[in-house]
């Protein structure tokens, strides 16, 4: 029921956006909504969430200054703009929603039981 976009090849201190839609009837504006990765060979770990308005974010120390996360619940779609990447955030990307969403944000995976099939970013020159 979600469905990510927008990953693909980029340059060092190049830039992507990725974009999280929901299908099937979900209206994404009920729930909070993370955004995971898994680099080749690590664990996955939290890189940023929004909550259902969009008025309150967190990010990783990782991707802080760098990625901005945002929503348009209006257009059932939250996003991941991605600036200054670096080889590092080489990764499979996933947007994970939490229901019902609760008042504190997390990027704790448990918290999330609804998952993306991820979309591969390759940041390489």
């Amino acid at each position: 029921q979600l469905v990510e976009s927008g990953g693909g090849l980029a340059q060092p201190g190049g830039s992507l956006n990725l974009s999280c839609a929901a299908v099937i009837r979900w209206r994404l504006k009920d729930f909070n909504i993370a955004w995971f990765r898994r680099a080749p060979g690590k664990a996955r770990e939290g890189v940023s969430c929004i909550n259902r308005s969009g008025r309150r974010t967190h990010y990783s120390d990782s991707v802080k200054g760098r990625f901005t996360i945002s929503r348009d619940n209006a257009k059932n779609t939250v996003y991941l703009q991605m600036n200054n990447l670096s080889p590092e955030d080489t990764a499979v990307y996933y947007c994970a929603a939490e229901y019902p969403a609760s008042g504190r944000l997390s990027l704790e995976e448990g918290v999330y039981p609804f998952w993306g099939q991820g979309s591969q970013v390759t940041v390489s020159s």
